[in-house]
C-alpha cells in the first residue's frame, strides 16, 4: 500500500492530548529541576508555587489549588517541612487553624524554580506565535470555566 492511499492517523481525543501534554510539562519540569541537582517531585514544586504566588493558605486551600487529597498533602507538607522549605503557623483569626507559608529558603528555592517554569513553558509554546499563545491560553482558560461551571 502506498502513503497516497493509507488511512489518515486519526487525531488524539482532547481529552488524552491535554494529558499528554501534562505529562510532557511535568517531565521537562522535573528534568530541569533535577539538572540543578535538587531532588523535588513535581507536586512539590507545584505547592512552592503556589504558596509563592498566592501567599500563605491553609493546607486544605492548598491541597485544593494543587488537586491532592488531604492525606497525599500531608506527607508532601511534612516533607517539604522537613527540608526547611515551609512552615505551619497559627491562623490570625481562628486558633484552631494553620496556615502553610513559605520559609526564607522556601522562597529561594522558588526564585531559582522560576526559571526552570518560564523555560519549559517558553519551549513548549515555541511553534506559537504571541497570537497563538494569547488563544491558546483563552481556549484553555474557557475550557476549564466550563467545565468547573456545569450549570
Amino acid at each position: 500500500m502506498n502513503r497516497a492511499n493509507a488511512p489518515a492517523k486519526p487525531r488524539e481525543s482532547l481529552g488524552i492530548l491535554l494529558g499528554l501534554v501534562r505529562s510532557e510539562l511535568v517531565r521537562s519540569i522535573e528534568a530541569e529541576i533535577a539538572a540543578k541537582g535538587l531532588d523535588l517531585r513535581f507536586t512539590q514544586f507545584l505547592i512552592l508555587k503556589r504558596l509563592a504566588l498566592l501567599g500563605p493558605m491553609s493546607a486544605t486551600e492548598l491541597a485544593r489549588s494543587v488537586e491532592l487529597d488531604g492525606g497525599a498533602m500531608t506527607r508532601q507538607l511534612d516533607q517539604l517541612e522537613r527540608r526547611g522549605y515551609l512552615r505551619r503557623c497559627p491562623h490570625e483569626q481562628d486558633r484552631r487553624a494553620l496556615r502553610i507559608e513559605l520559609t526564607t529558603a522556601g522562597t529561594a528555592l522558588w526564585q531559582e524554580l522560576t526559571d526552570c517554569n518560564e523555560r519549559v513553558l517558553k519551549a513548549a509554546q515555541r511553534s506559537l506565535n504571541a497570537t497563538e499563545r494569547e488563544h491558546l491560553h483563552d481556549y484553555l482558560e474557557r475550557v476549564l470555566h466550563t467545565l468547573r461551571n456545569k450549570d
